[in-house]
């Protein structure tokens, strides 16, 4: 119990802390580097893209070959790159806050379903895994394709669509980076006894951890489209929707001048 409630209290701040946007100082550095600065953005966004890696964890947990272990990050690897292209390129977008709490989900769905949860609760097969490795590896995209859509992008096809790859270069380096210390870790953890008696347990853990985030994604959607109803302090929570829309127009004025 004294776990889950430090787990609680974790990310009840980290949606603050890791507010999984982008800063001013991002948008700036967008406006002075090239698309290397893309690259670096991706990968430490992903690196620091909790929702993303809880998921990924939870789909490489219990995965012991190589083969297995590609297959699954292909599916996902592909359908996140193909929503974060298409649909910055196309300029197609969504509440982010609500995306996130889809992903959120992801997690939650990732982590039932290594505890058997289908068999158990429903008596019914898993959904194929692939399949929705695939479709959830479509919504993480589009969730970094919101983030970078806070960016100013330019106006030039070209320019852009070499920005948007090379922020998904970026993102593919972070996820290898962050996979390989899950791998290492999770190969390590299974050679002691402790890893069959703590599994279930560590992905109840994740199902807590993702309906923290479903929960705080769902307040931060609630709390833009309908401040004046929670009579909160601005001082005391962040709007980051807010704040980002107005760091990228003061971002635009600078590149004008």
């Amino acid at each position: 119990m004294k776990i889950l409630l430090g787990l609680f209290l974790f990310f009840l701040f980290a949606n603050n802390i890791f507010a999984h946007g982008m800063s001013q100082e991002d948008i700036q550095a967008m406006l002075d580097g090239g698309n290397t600065q893309y690259i670096w953005l991706g990968a430490t966004h992903m690196l620091t893209g909790y929702d993303h890696l809880l998921f990924l964890l939870g789909v490489v947990f219990f995965l012991t070959t190589a083969r297995d272990i590609i297959k699954f990050v292909t599916l996902f690897t592909v359908g996140h790159s193909i929503t974060l292209i298409v649909a910055t390129f196309a300029g197609i977008t969504a509440n982010y806050y609500l995306i996130d709490a889809v992903i959120a989900l992801s997690v939650i769905y990732k982590a039932f379903d290594n505890n058997g949860g289908f068999q158990s609760y429903f008596g019914v097969k898993s959904p194929n895994l692939l399949a929705m490795v695939f479709i959830f590896g479509l919504i993480h995209g589009f969730g970094l394709s919101t983030r970078l859509q806070q960016l100013p992008l330019g106006d030039e096809s070209f320019d852009i669509l070499m920005k948007i790859i090379s922020f998904n270069v970026g993102v593919e380096i972070g996820q290898i980076i962050a996979l390989a210390v899950m791998l290492v870790v999770l190969s390590e953890w299974r050679e002691f006894a402790s890893f069959k008696r703590f599994s279930k347990i560590t992905n109840d853990a994740l199902i807590f951890i993702g309906f923290m985030l479903f929960l705080m994604q769902l307040h931060g959607y609630l709390h833009v489209i309908n401040e004046e109803d929670f009579g909160f302090n601005r001082d005391a929570h962040h709007h980051i929707h807010e704040d980002m829309k107005k760091t990228q127009e003061n971002s635009y004025q600078h590149d004008s001048l």
